[in-house]
Formats: C-alpha cells, structure tokens, sequence
C-alpha cells in the first residue's frame, strides 16, 4: 500500500527454456505462413500480444522480399500509402535497433499517413514493437509484435524479443532463404550444415544468456551444461555429464531433487523444486530449479531442458520479511494494534491483521468481515460518530482520527483509537484507505484513575494547604505551579506561570533575604533546603509558608529543576502562639497552686523547720555550757557544735525545698533520680502525715533508670497526688503508700495509694478534668495540672479504686528521653 509497486515475479529461467523449444520447433518449420503461428503457440505464456508480423527485405534493397503478417490483416492495410523508408519495420531493419511505438498518439515517430489509415480503418491499435532479424553474415529484416490496447512492454520484454528475433533470423536463413539459393542437389548436405551451425548458434545463444541452462536425455542423465552453470559449480563438462552434476547439490537435498526428478520424467510434465547447489568456493546458495520435456510427434519425451535459477538472495529476503511480519504480529500483539485496508470505492475490506480479528472478536477462520458486520461491533452510542469518520475520509479524501466504544459478542466493551489514511493512484481516485486500530480502553482507564487521583490530589492540597510547583534551575522560571499554590501565593492561574521576580516579591521584605540566601546556596550546593518564611498575598494579610524543595540532576550531575511544596502553616503558627500562651498560663496556675498548696501545709512546715532549729537553739547552749567550765571540755563541746550545724543545715534544706515551689520561672530539664525525689517529699510530708495520723509508707524499686524532667514539676505531682491521699484520709486513722517500679517499654511507674474515702463513683472519669472538685473549698485544678505536667513530660496518669478502701493514683515517666515539658 500507500504507493509501492507490485513485482512480477521474474520469467527468465522459464524465457530462456521456451527459448530452447521454439528454436527446435523453428529448426522443422518449411512454410513461412508457418512462423508466426508457431511463434503465438511458444510465446503465449511470456508476451502479451495480438499477433507477430516478419518482414523480409531483399538484401541491399528496400524491397520486401516476403512476409508474413499473420491472421489479422487491417494494421498492414493501413500502411498502404505509408513509404517503406517510414515504415516501422524498415527502422529497425535499417538501424539494427528495436522500434518501440507504445502510444500510437502522441509518438511524433508515427508517420502522419499511417495515423491517418488507423484511423480510416477504424482501429485500436495498442503498443506495437519491431527488432532487427539479423545473422552474423546477414540483415534479412524485421519481426514485429502488436500488443492489445492497455499493454505495456517493459525493457525485459523487448530484449527477450530482440533474443527471438536471433533465433527466428537462423530459421529464416537456414529453411527458407537457401531454397532460393542453393540446388536442389546439395539440399541434404545443407540441412546437416544447418543442423550443426544451428546447434552451435543456439549453444552460442544459450552461453550467452545470464542463466544457468542444461539439457538432459530422455532418460534423465545429462547431457549439456552452459558456461555459466560450470563456472558456478566449477565442474567441467565431462565432470558434470550424466549424473555427475549431482557432486554440487547439499547432501540434504540431494535425496528429495532426485526423488522429485524422477517423478517428472515418469509424468513427462513439466516441473519445478527448490534446492542448495554448492559454488566453486564451497558455499552452498538455493537455486530454483526448472525443468520441461521435449516431445516428439508421438507425445514421447525426445529431451529435457531446465535451467538453475538463484533464489538465495529471494530466499533472504522471504525470510526476512516472514520475521518482520512475524515481529510486526507480535508488536501489535503487545501494543494491542492492528491494521486493515479497505477499499476506496465499495468499501469491501481487503486485509485485517491478526490483532484486528483479535480487537473486533471476529473469527479468522470465516474469513474478513462485511463493513456492515464491522459497523455493527462499533457500540451504539458511538455508531454515528464512526460513520461520519469514515464518509469524512472517503468522501474527501482526508485523513481521520477517531475514537469510539466497541461491543463485543460477549458484552465487553473496549475503547478503540481509529487512525485512516487515504492512498490516490497518481489521477487522483481513491484507491484504498488504510489504517489502524488500537485497543485503549487501559490508557483511558488510566487516564481516568489520572484525572481522579489530580481531583483527589487537588482536594487534599486545598484541605491541607499544600501547593506544589517546580522550577527550572538556570532562570527559576517556574515550569509548574499547582492550583492550591496560586491561591496561596495570591497568583491566578489564567495568568500563566509567575517568574521569579514575580514569586520573589511575595516574600516578606523581612524574610526576603534570608529565603534568597537558602535558595542560593541550595543551588550552588545542589542541597535539599527547608525554609519557613512569610508571604504578602494581594488583599490578604501575611501568611508563614513553610517550603521544602529537592533538586534533580541530569544523567552527568548537571543541576535541571528543584521540585517541592509550599505548606501553608499561618494555622499551626497561630496555634503554636495559642500554645505558648496556653502553655504560660498553665505555668502560672500550676505556680499558685503550688503557691496556695504550701500555704495550706504552714503549720506543719512551721513544726518541720522548728524542730532542726530547736534541737540547734539546745545543742548551742550545751556547747556554751561546756566551754564555761573550768576545765572546758573541747570535744565535747566540739561535738555539740558539730551536731548544732547538721540541725541548721537541716532546716536550710527544708527552707530551700519550700523555696524551689515558690519559684516562677521556664522549665529546667535535668537527669532525675526518682526514688530520691519521693524520699524528699516524704520528708517534706511526714509531719503534716502525723498531724492526720496517716501512716507513709514506700516500696521504691531498685537501680531504677533516670528520667530526664522537671525537677520542680516532678515536685508538684508528687505533693498533689500524697496531699490529696493524706486528705482522704484526715477523717480515720489509714496508711499512704507511694511504689516506684519499672513498668512496659523502660517506663517508670509510679503509684500513689490511700485507703481514704475512694473516687466518686458517679464522676469517676472527670477527677483530671479542669475545676471538678469534690472538696468544699478545692478549686479543682491540682490534679488537672497534675495531668498536663505527666503528658508533658511523655508520661500518662490515671485513677483507679481500690479492692477495698481508698484509690490509687498511677503515672508513668519515659526513662532516659527529654521532653520538653
């Protein structure tokens, strides 16, 4: 299709054989009338034609001697007035060249009184050829041959003509020329000079012809190889003779020539078969052999000739495009292709690849489909919209592109994608329009879940206020944006991608240099940078962007784009703000509360820092005691005074612990031992314990792992939690017990025990919500700032009810991690 031109297959093996018959035909011919009818009956099968003409001229004159015109006569009537000298014969008699008239017209070689008797005579007259009729001793004259109207000769066809013309002359010389010049007497031993210049003039013929030609006997064996056919196998004659030839066929194909040989000599019809004959040089090409028997009268078979035709290169070529085809197949196989070719004027299809069976669930087997079966596949809803394609290109010749729905047999539907292409003969008419078909029911499907997951990816950017975008590296010149980033930025899409100037003047002239500055160094680093910064959006107050951006190298490291987000974050801003503010409020409550808890605990820290200074106030006057006598006792009063310093240091620590909880200040992180935190606050607690007959009690593991926290905050949980046990208790003599141990995951669990009163049963799951109290004057924020340190610390707290009496108050702590409290 789309222009290349059909190729005959070639004829000469087979031209070259009839050669060889009409030669021998030629050889018993005595009547000229004869000629031509045994020229039609030997070339019908390798030349168009109507009919042969032979003109003989008498030598060194314009005369026609005789001629033979054969059965149709008005073409030579036509020539009646025409001079012998323009006459088509006499040109190519006189110049020894074929005279080729293919349009009888326009050739301004056609005399004008031979156009004007064809048309007199009423004639359609088609191509006309002549070719010298030459000996090497002598010109005789011309043979012509008239083609049908349409007909065209090509350059092969005229030289095998001109080959005949050689053998028709040796004819003509030798039956029918010596008659008029030789007695009666010497006739015989004419005909045996004949015979044998005959012979050797066809052998000359048959070396001469680019074919390898043979003769065979009846039987079989071999009796003739031409040159040509030695040379190739590089066997001589004597060699070559009888069966010998058979030395240069491939051992795997001598059994099947020599079967098949036989089988055409038994039938005495002509035959054909492939095989591999060995060159000289010991490479083995395939051949085509040809072979056709010589009958006598009685149908006997009198000689065999063939010729060796050299198909190797053919033979490739078939090979070569069975692949192509074969590859060709399986491309469209894999690319779900196929490719057909339809008609230009009835629309009948012409050819369907394998994959359109395939595409269109049509079975091969029944052979190509009607149009009207084909249009009844194509899905209802797109049927129009095919058929207007399909007028569109035939009718106007032009290509189309189409896309439409199937239905299969079985209820399948597919997206197809129809291309057609017109093909014009060289007037202009439509010859055939060929095309294509693929199956793209996963790329739309595809393209779908593509457009689904953009709407999806759109959405979510919009909810989490993420924008996307890419920039190239040599001029930041943005290549993409997302829509999300727009909104952001301030940008409207419709305006086209915004440049770097443009994106760089949304920064906030505070934060512009900063961003500038990452940027740089991120593209002369080629670095992933993170930057947070604020823009100023047209009518719109400023907004913090936090941005990420990642850069991507060519093959040889070259820096191409930064691809990345920009993440609206004036939210968690504000909110990180509220945090802090929160956090700062939490501090001061959690500070009264501290504040107003140790002015609840006056009268015992009053009794706990009284004792260290009294026992100091007894050991001092013991000292001066022993220092007033006569004889002063040094070491015990050294010893008094030893004891009188532990007592002030004593009561320092106690002034210091109370001190520390009436601090205002930022969270200290520091490595804590908890079972001395608890010690501390036992102490702290054990007089305000006796005041209310509670009995302190600690089970504290051992070797357990520090924990990196608040010292004073720790402080706080503590205090709340004993303090709110001692008070459940005040009203019954009861026990508070406090346990450290090492719980799941290198946790520290700590629990405080009562056997107070217990948890309120109805409120039981609100005691850590912020102002629920169940004490008259509590204010109900103790144990909720108890809760907000533990969770700050990466902790958490509950309450649980005892089997019997009381509740127990549990917390665990991350050991050897900081938090940030």
């Amino acid at each position: 299709m789309g222009g290349d031109a059909y190729i005959q297959p070639r004829k000469d093996g087979r031209r070259y054989e009839a050669v060889l018959r009409l030669s021998e035909a030629l050889s018993v011919c005595t009547e000229p009338e004869e000629l031509t009818k045994i020229l039609s009956e030997q070339l019908r099968e390798f030349l168009d034609f109507l009919q042969f003409y032979i003109i003989v001229y008498k030598e060194k004159s314009a005369e026609v001697e005789w001629a033979v015109v054969g059965r149709e006569k008005s073409l030579m009537a036509a020539y009646a007035d025409v001079p012998v000298e323009q006459r088509p014969s006499w040109q190519a008699y006189s110049t020894q060249q074929p005279f080729h008239i293919q349009d009888w017209t326009t050739d301004e070689r056609v005399p004008a009184r031979l156009k004007q008797g064809i048309a007199a005579h009423g004639l359609d007259v088609g191509p006309l050829v002549f070719v010298p009729l030459t000996t090497p001793h002598r010109r005789l004259g011309a043979l012509g041959m008239s083609g049908p109207p349409g007909a065209h000769y090509s350059v092969d066809d005229i030289s095998f003509l001109r080959l005949i013309g050689r053998v028709v002359a040796f004819a003509i010389d030798d039956n029918f020329n010596v008659r008029y010049a030789e007695a009666a007497e010497r006739k015989l031993q004419r005909q045996n000079e004949r015979l044998q210049r005959s012979e050797r003039e066809l052998r000359d013929v048959i070396e001469s012809i680019p074919s390898m030609a043979w003769s065979a006997a009846a039987d079989g064996a071999a009796e003739f190889f031409n040159r040509r056919w030695l040379e190739y196998a590089g066997l001589t004659a004597d060699q070559a003779r009888g069966w010998g030839w058979t030395v240069a066929v491939h051992p795997d194909d001598l059994n099947p020539l020599v079967e098949y040989w036989r089988t055409i000599m038994a039938s005495g019809q002509p035959g054909e078969v492939e095989a591999r004959l060995r060159r000289f040089d010991g490479v083995y090409r395939c051949f085509l052999f040809r072979a056709t028997a010589s009958l006598d009268d009685n149908g006997r078979v009198v000689k065999w000739y063939g010729t060796n035709t050299d198909i190797e290169e053919r033979k490739r070529a078939e090979q070569a495009l069975r692949r192509s085809e074969a590859y060709l197949a399986e491309a469209q196989r894999l690319t779900l292709t196929g490719s057909c070719a339809i008609d230009g004027t009835s629309r009948e299809i012409l050819y369907w690849s394998e994959e359109m069976f395939r595409l269109f669930a049509f079975d091969r087997q029944q052979g190509l489909p009607m149009w009207d079966q084909w249009v009844q596949r194509i899905h209802p809803e797109d049927r129009d919209k095919f058929r207007m394609a399909g007028d569109r290109t035939f009718f106007n010749k032009v290509d189309c592109d189409v896309e439409f729905k199937i239905v299969k047999p079985d209820g399948t539907v597919k997206h197809i994608h129809g291309i057609g292409h017109p093909v014009l003969s060289p007037s202009g008419e439509l010859v055939q329009v060929v095309g294509t078909m693929v199956d793209v029911t996963e790329r739309r499907s595809a393209e779908e879940s593509l457009r689904r997951n953009e709407s999806y990816l759109a959405q979510a950017q919009r909810l989490a206020h993420i924008g996307s975008w890419a920039w190239d590296a040599t001029g930041r010149n943005a290549v993409y944006v997302s829509d999300e980033w727009c909104r952001i930025y301030g940008f409207d899409p419709k305006d086209g991608m915004p440049s770097w100037e443009q994106r760089l003047q949304r920064v906030h002239p505070e934060d512009r240099a900063r961003f500038q500055l990452t940027i740089d160094r991120a593209v002369a680093e080629k670095s992933d940078y993170d930057v947070e910064f604020r823009i100023l959006p047209p009518h719109a107050p400023s907004r913090y962007i936090h941005s990420v951006g990642r850069p991507i190298l060519g093959s040889s490291g070259e820096l191409v784009q930064f691809v990345g987000i920009s993440m609206d974050v004036t939210e968690s801003k504000q909110a990180e703000h509220e945090h802090e503010r929160l956090r700062q409020e939490l501090a001061n409550l959690a500070h009264l509360n501290r504040v107003s808890t140790v002015g609840e605990l006056t009268a015992s820290l009053a009794h706990e820092i009284k004792q260290p200074i009294g026992a100091a106030v007894t050991n001092a006057d013991a000292c001066v005691r022993l220092l007033d006598r006569d004889q002063p006792d040094v070491p015990e009063a050294r010893e008094a005074a030893l004891e009188m310093a532990k007592d002030a240091r004593r009561a320092a620590e106690i002034i210091d612990r109370v001190r520390s909880l009436y601090q205002k200040g930022s969270s200290q992180l520091e490595t804590i031992e908890v079972n001395e935190l608890i010690s501390e606050m036992v102490v702290m607690l054990r007089n305000e314990a006796n005041r209310h007959s509670v009995m302190i009690r600690t089970d504290l593991a051992e070797g357990l792992p520090k924990v990196m926290a608040d010292r004073v905050q720790l402080q706080q949980v503590l205090l709340n939690l004993m303090l709110n046990g001692i008070e459940a208790i005040r009203d019954t003599i009861g026990e508070l017990s406090i346990t450290s141990q090492l719980a799941e995951d290198s946790q520290l669990l700590i629990s405080v025990t009562d056997t107070g009163v217990g948890l309120p049963a109805e409120n039981a799951q609100q005691i850590f919500n912020p102002f629920f109290t169940t004490k008259s004057q509590g204010t109900g924020l103790g144990l909720a700032i108890t809760r907000s340190i533990v969770e700050s610390h990466g902790g958490r707290i509950w309450a649980s009810a005892n089997s019997g009496r009381g509740a127990t108050f549990s917390f665990t702590l991350p050991s050897r991690v900081a938090v940030a409290a």
